[in-house]
């Protein structure tokens, strides 16, 4: 069959010119362009950084105060926008070709349970890295429960996989949380040491006595501040069980707030008061220490 009018021949694919660079000295990113980028005006420079023309170790940003480090890799974009990453629930905070970081909001699976197979932060971040390459791949190296929120750890190769699997105490410098739990505790910082394991009705039970099937789970705890009812505090662990720090508040007489499953009364702000803070690893391929940070949701200081 003939095709009357014009005929539309479709462009060849080009990629963008996308140059890396390799930063030089700490400074604030629009400083740290401007050193590279010599040749342009400061207003063609807030042109690009406007429209998402920088970013750092693969995470396209727009501000220019954004601290980079020495040894970061600055990605500057002359043809267009780089890919901004989008999702009500899952913010992008740290991305290279080995790992990425996320802050992963409350309700949202970090992979897929039961029927829930789509809409995981696993599934989301894969088919995020897999648009423009098919062959690209994420690994699941941590997970926060549904009704946790905060820092989660990805691998983008499997390098990065391996090593984090086969080293994780060691590469993970430090996890840290923060909740609102019930009751005022007594003891400015304390531990909770004991053995947890899976039961059969889906909760995690804790022991005094090892047993097989159950690991050794220990969790510092430390008072931020107490109100007439509940008590904000600071929680760490070292490698991690499932529902580790909500069966070890339970066990000392302060279940998270909203966490009936755990000894929870009530449920006022309808979520877990639970959320992941601060997140410190050495790279698994660079050997770069690096630290993030994510403050408590808002709603946590109503229950204060």
């Amino acid at each position: 069959m003939r095709q009357s009018g014009n005929t539309l021949r479709r462009r060849p694919f080009r990629p963008d010119n996308i140059k890396k660079f390799k930063v030089q000295a700490d400074g604030m990113l629009l400083e740290t362009v401007a050193t590279v980028l010599k040749d342009h005006k400061p207003s063609k420079l807030k042109s690009m950084l406007k429209h998402h023309q920088f970013a750092v170790n693969g995470s396209p940003c727009s501000q220019f105060d954004r601290q980079v480090m020495t040894d970061d890799e600055l990605w500057i974009n002359f043809d267009g926008s780089f890919r901004i990453f989008s999702h009500p629930k899952i913010k992008l905070i740290y991305e290279d070709n080995d790992i990425m970081v996320v802050d992963k909001g409350c309700g949202i699976l970090s992979t897929s349970a039961g029927k829930i197979k789509d809409d995981t932060v696993f599934s989301v971040i894969r088919n995020y890295v897999k648009v423009g390459n098919e062959q690209a791949h994420v690994y699941m190296v941590h997970r926060l429960d549904r009704d946790t929120s905060g820092l989660m750890l990805l691998a983008r190769s499997a390098k990065a996989r391996d090593k984090m699997v086969k080293q994780w105490g060691q590469l993970v410098v430090a996890r840290k949380y923060e909740a609102i739990v019930e009751g005022l505790v007594e003891d400015e910082r304390g531990s909770v040491e004991n053995y947890l394991q899976d039961a059969d009705n889906y909760e995690v039970v804790s022991t005094t006595t090892p047993n097989e099937g159950a690991q050794f789970a220990k969790t510092l705890y430390e008072v931020i501040r107490r109100s007439s009812r509940t008590t904000h505090v600071e929680l760490s662990m070292h490698k991690g069980h499932k529902n580790q720090l909500r069966v070890h508040m339970k066990d000392i007489g302060h279940p998270i707030c909203g966490d009936r499953k755990y000894g929870g009364h009530s449920n006022p702000i309808h979520r877990l008061a639970l959320h992941a803070t601060k997140l410190t690893i050495i790279h698994p391929v660079t050997g770069k220490e690096l630290s993030f940070e994510s403050p408590i949701p808002e709603k946590f200081m109503k229950l204060m």
